[in-house]
């Protein structure tokens, strides 16, 4: 596999501080993350690399190894005891290390770890595997009012804390793919990738299906009867309706694009269909009732 240079892979020099190499990881992330790069394989594949770049770069301790090392700095604690151990057999002796005369002339890192950990044997055969490193799952549970909008959450994860954009719109049960944040893999080979299930709770007064909500909203005879205008509550607030004279009970009502939104299609929304109830009114009083009465009387004059 060919060696990569995490330095460049981020864009910054050998001297960046770690406030940098935090800036600049996360635009890239974010430019490269596969939630708004969907099906783009070159995103992907960057994403991938910009998250291991991080991941050796903003800690001390692994970049101090890179740095020494380069491609083989996960090796580097077997080579100093590998090292200290042919020392102690020579006598403590430096610049003799197995043939290799303390990297000078003989060969190089690369060359060394080969033969160490199985790129090259002395038989000339190479037994250097790859593995992709397991994947992760998590499952997060949710409001229905928390995916109304765009928002970001922060998990732990195997006790790793992961900084998550939640798209507006996703439904229950949608299982989403974030690559590169599982396992690490075996020499060299791909992390694994992190799973997150969705569980989405309905707690509002909204039925929804799909990306359209519906309600069932209380209606006074009086308004039904002569219209007029009522506010209703939609997902994102309220809203005033006219009511025309003569409406029915169960007539329903569609207010275009107050539904829920579509999951990674911005500006788009399902409707809000509502279903008016007429409220018959109870307890009249005696004077009430006579009216009715006569309302009742003219009506019968008509037929």
């Amino acid at each position: 596999m060919a060696f990569i240079d995490y330095y460049k892979v981020l864009g910054i020099d050998k001297s960046a501080t770690e406030a940098e190499i935090k800036k600049v990881y996360r635009k890239l992330a974010r430019t490269h993350h596969p939630d708004l790069n969907p099906n783009n394989k070159e995103a992907e594949r960057k994403f991938k690399e910009v998250n291991e770049a991080n991941e050796v770069l903003s800690n001390p301790e692994n970049r101090k190894k890179y740095d020494q090392y380069g491609e083989n700095w996960k090796h580097s604690e077997e080579f100093e005891k590998s090292r200290q151990q042919q020392q102690s057999r020579r006598g403590g002796q430096q610049g003799d290390f197995g043939g290799f005369a303390g990297f000078s002339g003989g060969g190089d890192y690369s060359d060394f770890f080969e033969s160490m950990f199985g790129g090259r044997s002395a038989r000339g055969r190479t037994s250097n595997r790859q593995s992709k490193g397991e994947d992760f799952n998590a499952e997060l549970h949710l409001n229905l009012k928390d995916v109304y909008t765009t928002n970001k959450r922060e998990l732990t994860i195997n006790g790793k804390n992961i900084r998550l954009t939640i798209p507006a719109g996703v439904e229950n049960g949608q299982k989403i793919k974030i690559s590169g944040l599982g396992g690490e893999a075996i020499n060299s080979g791909a992390k694994g990738d992190l799973y997150i299930t969705f569980t989405i709770e309905n707690n509002t007064k909204f039925k929804m299906d799909k990306h359209n909500l519906y309600s069932t909203v209380d209606l006074d005879m009086y308004t039904a009867i002569l219209g007029g205008e009522i506010t209703v509550d939609t997902f994102d607030g309220k809203v005033k309706l006219k009511v025309m004279p003569g409406t029915q009970n169960g007539t329903k009502v569609k207010l275009k694009g107050k539904g829920f939104p579509v999951y990674k299609k911005e500006g788009h929304f399902g409707d809000l269909y509502i279903t008016y109830q007429i409220i018959i009114p109870t307890n009249l009083t005696e004077k009430e009732k006579k009216l009715f009465v006569e309302l009742a009387k003219l009506r019968n004059e008509k037929k």
